[in-house]
């Protein structure tokens, strides 16, 4: 069974205008219409009735004119002679009861606008009635002479009006005011396109600005600029947008920078260890050497992977575990790959125990490790120690330390002392420490205590 769209949906959905702008001005021309056919529809009920009530007073003013002029006062009933005969006796019919007394020359006696009067004056009240004849009449009604409670009144003096006048002004008002909605309601749909095109203008700008941008590189943002309060407010909520956009484009340049740069470590080992395995045939001993070297670093990049990853999802610092602190000090100083000639010493209590898991550790002094070896002339020393629940890890050598003026860039990222020193890095192992350390609880700081060499303390809670 089809259950799409039926024609009907379809047809309406082709027709409704697809612009923000049409859409408006349909809207304000539907509103608009509505109101002039109400105001048009009470405008021409009101004329109507005004013109009807006219057509009404002025035959009963000529009835009551007329009734001055009939003697009601002997019997038979008669009429007077006035000066002004010829104008009262126009479209006049005067009965005495049933008796037809005077009527106009152009209406004979069995016409229909005379069986009309008579059907009047046989009422004997004050009424009127409506007859379409070749031209629409008016007739009515009026009694001459004093009359007793349910007795006929002595005369009745009837007259009629063509409403052809009426009746055409009355249309002339209808085609006058349909005429002026149809105008108003070209206006107001050409003037709503035009203010609606206007105020939409600051949108369009905006949709242009935003194309040209780049939300990483491009500093400007939409709620500078003097916009109406609605616009404002989008602009504020768009530069928002933007602002997040921007965190979550550099958290994910700063995680590539990061696992770059943990990667290069052991992928080093794996490059020595097949340059060193390919230079000269070895024994079956040193194959299985070094797939075990190859093992291990890839084993430390899948750790690596999966510490950073956590991390980036904001789960490192809930990871739960706790690790022994000295023996991942010590796997770390026995890492392949250390400068001959500095010697690395890992000393501390063997019950330090910190309440982080082991990976969590090793990722958060071993940029610390590699930069001491890095820097460092004869030797690099790694100390732990506990103290009011707080488990301390000094990484300090005898290298040329840190320049003082470059303390303050020493943990932001891509920052480096002196670029052109000699040595490798990117300069984001220690952002990568403290900011490990920093989602555990715990912090990395620089002492300038063991000066000239450099000394870093990464403060982890106790496990």
């Amino acid at each position: 069974m089809n259950r799409g769209r039926s024609p009907r949906t379809t047809m309406i959905s082709r027709c409704w205008p697809r612009t923000l702008r049409g859409r408006l001005s349909l809207v304000a021309l539907t509103t608009a219409a509505l109101v002039m056919v109400i105001l048009t529809v009470v405008f021409n009920a009101i004329v109507r009735q005004h013109l009807q009530q006219q057509a009404d007073d002025e035959p009963r003013t000529r009835a009551a004119a007329v009734a001055a002029t009939v003697d009601t006062r002997h019997d038979p009933v008669r009429v007077l002679e006035t000066p002004d005969d010829a104008l009262l006796d126009t479209n006049v019919w005067i009965y005495a009861g049933t008796r037809l007394l005077e009527h106009p020359a152009s209406a004979p006696s069995g016409g229909a606008v005379t069986r009309t009067a008579a059907r009047l004056a046989a009422h004997g009240g004050k009424q009127c009635a409506a007859l379409e004849a070749d031209a629409p009449i008016r007739l009515c009604a009026e009694p001459v002479g004093a009359t007793r409670p349910g007795a006929r009144p002595a005369a009745v003096v009837v007259t009629a009006m063509d409403l052809g006048p009426y009746r055409a002004s009355a249309d002339t008002l209808l085609i006058a005011s349909l005429a002026l909605d149809g105008t108003v309601l070209a206006c107001t749909y050409v003037l709503t396109r035009l203010a609606v095109g206007r105020a939409l203008r600051p949108v369009t700008a905006m949709t242009d600005q935003a194309t040209q941008w780049s939300a990483v590189t491009s500093e400007q943002r939409f709620g500078g600029a003097d916009r109406p309060t609605e616009l404002a407010g989008l602009g504020t909520s768009l530069d928002e947008l933007l602002d997040r956009i921007r965190a979550v484009l550099r958290h994910e340049q700063q995680l590539t920078g990061e696992l770059s740069h943990e990667l290069r470590t052991p992928l080093a080992r794996i490059t020595a260890e097949l340059d060193w395995w390919q230079a000269r045939p070895r024994s079956t001993a040193d194959t299985r050497a070094t797939h075990s070297v190859i093992a291990d670093a890839a084993d430390s990049m899948r750790t690596i992977c999966d510490t950073l990853l956590d991390d980036a999802r904001a789960t490192g610092h809930t990871a739960p575990g706790t690790t022994d602190v000295m023996s991942v000090l010590r796997r770390l100083a026995d890492r392949p790959g250390s400068p001959g000639k500095v010697s690395l010493t890992v000393t501390g209590p063997d019950t330090l125990t910190a309440g982080v898991p082991a990976a969590l550790l090793e990722r958060i002094v071993g940029p610390l490790t590699d930069n001491a070896l890095r820097y460092a002339r004869t030797c690099v020393g790694i100390r732990a120690s506990h103290e009011l629940g707080w488990i301390h890890v000094e990484v300090v050598d005898d290298g040329p330390g840190v320049p003082p003026c470059f303390t303050t860039h020493l943990f932001q990222p891509g920052r480096r002392a002196d670029p052109a020193d000699g040595h490798g890095g990117a300069g984001l192992g220690l952002p990568l420490a403290r900011r490990l350390a920093r989602s555990a609880g715990g912090e990395v700081t620089y002492s300038a205590e063991y000066a000239p060499g450099a000394g870093f303390v990464v403060s982890l809670p106790a496990g």
